[in-house]
C-alpha cells in the first residue's frame, strides 16, 4: 500500500475521505479560524468573514497526499454542543486554532478544548490534534516557547504550525500537516515521553526485519537492504548512500552494524530516527507495504486476498509457492539435517502472531527418528492446509511475506485452482497433484493404524502417540508411473445413520474392517450404500491380517460381498511389522484416484492371485528363452524350405493362429472367472 492511499480505517465519510475539523469558538476571542479556511480555498484574504464557513470538499488531485479532504468549521454562535460532539466523533484530525497574540486563547487550548475532545473520544483511538497559531503577522515573537510544554504534556498533539491567514503564510503547510497526521500518525509508532518506539511498532518492524532477512543470519546485508529499499520505495540505494546509512547507525549504536550489515537494533534505531526527525511517512510506507493498517494490524485485504473457488474444484500450491516454501525451510534448517527441530519450528513461526502448528502435525506428516518434521513432511503439511482450508494457507503465506519476496500482487498468485472433477472424468485424465482418500470403518477396525502406517510408523511406534496428539489426517507422497503425487488420508468417524458431504467428497474410499472381529465388516457393508451408485472407486481393507481371520456376521463374506459389487478382493494389511509397513497399497490407492475410469486388473499385495501367477509365468526367463528358440527355428525353416511360400502353408498357419488365439482368450476368461 503506497503512502498516497488512505486506509479504510480512517475513511469515515466515504471511501478515502478525511475530515478536517476546526472547532474553536468565534465568539469571545476571534482567532481567525474561518479566515484560515477561506484563505486556503480562495488563496487570498477575505474582506468579509462569516461566523462559520460551509463544509468544503477539496478534490484529491489538488492535495499533496492525493486524498479527498472535507473541511468542517464550527461556531458556538450558530451550532449547539450536540452538533459539536457529532463533528468530533466523525473527525479524523482536529485543528485547534488559537491566536498567537492572545494568551487567553492559548490557555483555553488546555483548559477547555483538549479535555472536551478527550472526553468525547475513546482512549485507545484518540484523534490526532494539530495546534494552529494564527495571526503570526501581528507579532514579532513566536508562541512556540509557550506551546512546547503543552505538546509534551499531550501525546495526541501531532505538531504545531504558526501561520497567517492575512498574508497566506504556512496556510498550505497547515493542511499538509493535518493530512499527514491522518495518513502518517505518530501515536501508534512513537511514545514522546519515553522517546522510543511503542511495543506494537517494534513487533511489526521486527517481523518486517525477519521477513527481509532472506538468509536468517540476523543481519541485513547489502543485497537484502537493497531488496528491502526497492520493495518499499521502488528504487535501490546507491553504494555510497548505503554506507552513509550504516555510518549513521555506527555513530549512535555500538551493535547496530555487525559484519557490515544492519542488525535488528540498528534497523529499529533508523526508524526511531526517522520519526524523531518528522519523517513518519518513511516508517508508514514500510509498514503499509508489508500489509499493516493504522492500528499496526495486518489488514484483511493483505491476509485474505480474493480467490475464486468454483464448486467441485480443489486448491493446490503451484510451483513458485513450493520454491518459496523450500527457501523458507532452508532458511531455518540451520543444522542442514533436512528436518526442523522444535527450536527451528519456533524460529520459523516467529513472524506469526500465534503458533499455527500443534503437536498433531507430527503425526500428520512424515518425521525422522527423533520425531522432527522432515522436509517432505513440511511440504506435505502446507499441501494439506491449502487443500483443506485455502484461506488459512493464504493467511500463513501472508505472514511469511510471499507476495513481497516474490513481488506478487497477493498470496493468491501462489494458489492453483484445479478444474472441475467432472471434466477430469469426461476427459479421463487429470492435472491434479493432491488426491483425497476417506478411510471409513467401525471403531477399533484399524483406521488410525492405517493412516500412521502411511507415514512409515509400525504398530510399536504408533503406541507411543498420546491420545491428545492424534490426528485424523495423514498426507505424504506416492509415485504413480514416475509422477510424484500427494495422497491425503482422512479418517472418518463412524456414524451408522449419517455421512456428511465432506465424508463423501473424495477421490477414493477405503472401507476398513478387522479380520479378527466378527462384527467389524458389518459397518463396511452398511456404509457402502453411500458409494454404490457413485463413480468413486472403493477398496476394502482387511486390517490386522497378521491375526487369525474369523467368519464375519454379515450375510455375505467380505470376498463374496466384493465379488457381488464388482470390487477388488479385500486387501490384507498389517502394520505389526519390525520394519516400516509396506506402501504398495497407498500407491494403488493413488492410482485408482488418478484413474477412476480404469479398473485395475489386480490389487494383490502377495502376488498369489491367478492374474499375478499368469503374469509371473509369462515373465519367466525360461519361457522367454523357449519363445526365442521357437522363433529362431521357424525362421530357419522358412529360409531352408521353399515350399513354405505356397498358399496351402499360409492357410494352415492362419487357421492354427486363429485357433490358438481363441483358446488363449477362453483360458484367460476362465482364469478371471475363477479369480
Amino acid at each position: 500500500m503506497s503512502t498516497s492511499q488512505c486506509p479504510k480505517k480512517t475513511c469515515v465519510v466515504s471511501d478515502c475521505n478525511i475530515i478536517f475539523f476546526v472547532p474553536f469558538s468565534a465568539c469571545s476571542a476571534k482567532v481567525g479560524k474561518t479566515s484560515l479556511i477561506m484563505s486556503l480555498v480562495s488563496e487570498e484574504f477575505p474582506d468579509e468573514v462569516p461566523l462559520r464557513a460551509e463544509e468544503i470538499t477539496i478534490p484529491a488531485d489538488v492535495t499533496p497526499e492525493r486524498v479527498p479532504t472535507h473541511i468542517v468549521d464550527y461556531s458556538e454562535a450558530e451550532q449547539s454542543d450536540e452538533q459539536l460532539y457529532q463533528e468530533i466523533s466523525k473527525a479524523n484530525v482536529i485543528c485547534i486554532v488559537y491566536s498567537v497574540n492572545n494568551k487567553k486563547s492559548i490557555e483555553k487550548v488546555t483548559s477547555h478544548w483538549i479535555p472536551l475532545i478527550n472526553d468525547r473520544t475513546d482512549k485507545d483511538s484518540r484523534v490526532p490534534l494539530i495546534l494552529v497559531g494564527n495571526k503570526s503577522d501581528l507579532v514579532e515573537h513566536s508562541s512556540m516557547e509557550t506551546i512546547l510544554p503543552i505538546m509534551n504534556q499531550y501525546q495526541d498533539i501531532e505538531t504545531c504550525v504558526e501561520c497567517s491567514a492575512k498574508n497566506l503564510k504556512n496556510i498550505s503547510e497547515l493542511f499538509y500537516y493535518a493530512q499527514k497526521a491522518v495518513l502518517h500518525p505518530t501515536g501508534p509508532l512513537y511514545c514522546p515521553e519515553e522517546k522510543e518506539l511503542k511495543p506494537s511498532c517494534i513487533k511489526s518492524l521486527t517481523r518486517i526485519f525477519k521477513v527481509s532477512d532472506l538468509d536468517n543470519d540476523g543481519i541485513l546485508n547489502d543485497n537484502e537492504l537493497n531488496f528491502f529499499q526497492r520493495t518499499c520505495f521502488n528504487t535501490p540505494l546507491a553504494p555510497q548512500a548505503l554506507e552513509d546509512v550504516k555510518n549513521v547507525v555506527r555513530r549512535n549504536m555500538a551493535d547496530g552494524v555487525q559484519d557490515n550489515g544492519l542488525s535488528l537494533k540498528g534497523f529499529l534505531f533508523l526508524h526511531t530516527l526517522f520519526i524523531q526527525r518528522g519523517r513518519h511517512e518513511t516508517t508508514w510506507t514500510v509498514l503499509r507495504r508489508f500489509g499493516y493498517d493504522d492500528d499496526l494490524e495486518l489488514t484483511q485485504e493483505y491476509l485474505f486476498p480474493m480467490i475464486k473457488m468454483p464448486p467441485d474444484c480443489t486448491t493446490e500450491l503451484n510451483h513458485n509457492a513450493y520454491l518459496f516454501l523450500q527457501s523458507v525451510f532452508d532458511k531455518h534448517d540451520k543444522d542442514r539435517d533436512c528436518a526442523l527441530s522444535p527450536e527451528e519450528v519456533k524460529d520459523l513461526f516467529k513472524v506469526f502472531p500465534y503458533m499455527p502448528w500443534g503437536p498433531d502435525v507430527n503425526h500428520t506428516v512424515c518425521t525422522n527418528e527423533q520425531g522432527w518434521i522432515t522436509y517432505q513432511g513440511y511440504l506435505s503439511q502446507w499441501t494439506l492446509t491449502t487443500y483443506l482450508d485455502v484461506q488459512r494457507s493464504l493467511e500463513y503465506l501472508g505472514y511469511l511475506g510471499y507476495s513481497i519476496i516474490y513481488e506478487q500482487e497477493s498470496q493468491a498468485a501462489a494458489i492453483t485452482v484445479t478444474r472441475n472433477k467432472r471434466i477430469d472424468l469426461q476427459k479421463k485424465q487429470t492435472q491434479r497433484s493432491v488426491f483425497r482418500c476417506n478411510v471409513l470403518g467401525g471403531r477399533g477396525s484399524g483406521k488410525s493404524a492405517f493412516l500412521q502406517a502411511f507415514l512409515g510408523k509400525n504398530l510399536q511406534g504408533q503406541r507411543r502417540i498420546r491420545d491428545d496428539h492424534k490426528s485424523f489426517y495423514a498426507i505424504s507422497t506416492t509415485y504413480v508411473y514416475g509422477q510424484e503425487k500427494y495422497l491425503l488420508l482422512h479418517e472418518v468417524m463412524p456414524d451408522f445413520d449419517f455421512l456428511s458431504e465432506a465424508d463423501l467428497a473424495c477421490d477414493v474410499v477405503c472401507l476398513v474392517y478387522d479380520v479378527n472381529n466378527p462384527g467389524s465388516f458389518e459397518y463396511c457393508a452398511k456404509v457402502y450404500k453411500y458409494f454404490i451408485d457413485s463413480k468413486t472407486p472403493c477398496v476394502v481393507i482387511a486390517a490386522k491380517s497378521d491375526l487369525h481371520e474369523v467368519r464375519q456376521h454379515h450375510s455375505l463374506s467380505p470376498h463374496e460381498f466384493c465379488r457381488k459389487h464388482k470390487l477388488h478382493p479385500p486387501q490384507p494389511f498389517t502394520c505389526s511389522t519390525a520394519e516400516a509397513p509396506s506402501k504398495d497399497i497407498y500407491t494403488r490407492l493413488t492410482t485408482m484416484a488418478m484413474y477412476p475410469h480404469a479398473r485395475l486388473r489386480c490389487m494383490c499385495a502377495s502376488n498369489r492371485c491367478t492374474y499375478c501367477l499368469c503374469q509371473n509365468l509369462l515373465k519367466l526367463e525360461l519361457l522367454r528363452s523357449i519363445k526365442a528358440q521357437l522363433r529362431r527355428v521357424l525362421f530357419n525353416r522358412h529360409m531352408a524350405q521353399a515350399d513354405l511360400k505356397n498358399s496351402t502353408f499360409w492357410l494352415r498357419a492362419s487357421v492354427g493362429a486363429t485357433v490358438f488365439a481363441v483358446l488363449g482368450f477362453a483360458m484367460y476368461r476362465a482364469l478371471l472367472k475363477q479369480r
